[in-house]
């Protein structure tokens, strides 16, 4: 999970979703990182600025910082019950239906709040659904 903060209110043009108005506040993104390189060359990918934007969060990468990266270890794909959850459990908003979740049936993967958003709060809700879930872990990219 990528967690992203907006200064101000800006707007971005992110692929085929054409123009999308930023606001001030914490934008979540839920993706994995089961491609080539594994977690390492996700991470390193997503802690710079994309020069060519590819997928839709390079797009919004070039308005937002990263503040933080949430994550857990394992061969499944997690992103759909981390964007569930994010809904859910945390009442995050959707601010984009579609956005990352072009190639799933999720209404989006990328979710907004006012205020910062608390690894504990998501990691318990998490837990509660799936307590098999792995530890989720964080680091700080800066």
């Amino acid at each position: 999970m990528l967690v992203c903060y907006s200064a101000q209110a800006s707007v971005v043009v992110a692929g085929r979703l054409g123009l999308l108005g930023i606001r001030k506040g914490y934008y979540l993104y839920a993706g994995s990182a089961l491609g080539p390189g594994g977690l390492q060359a996700r991470l390193a990918h997503h802690m710079r600025r994309a020069p060519k934007p590819h997928w839709h969060i390079d797009y919004l990468r070039t308005v937002v910082s990263l503040r933080q990266i949430w994550f857990c270890y394992g061969r499944e794909r997690r992103e759909h019950d981390w964007a569930d959850a994010l809904e859910r459990e945390l009442g995050c908003a959707v601010p984009y239906a579609g956005f990352g979740s072009s190639d799933c049936g999720c209404k989006s993967h990328l979710f907004w709040l006012g205020k910062r958003p608390v690894l504990a709060a998501f990691d318990d809700a998490i837990s509660g659904a799936d307590p098999a879930h792995p530890p989720i872990l964080w680091c700080d990219p800066r």
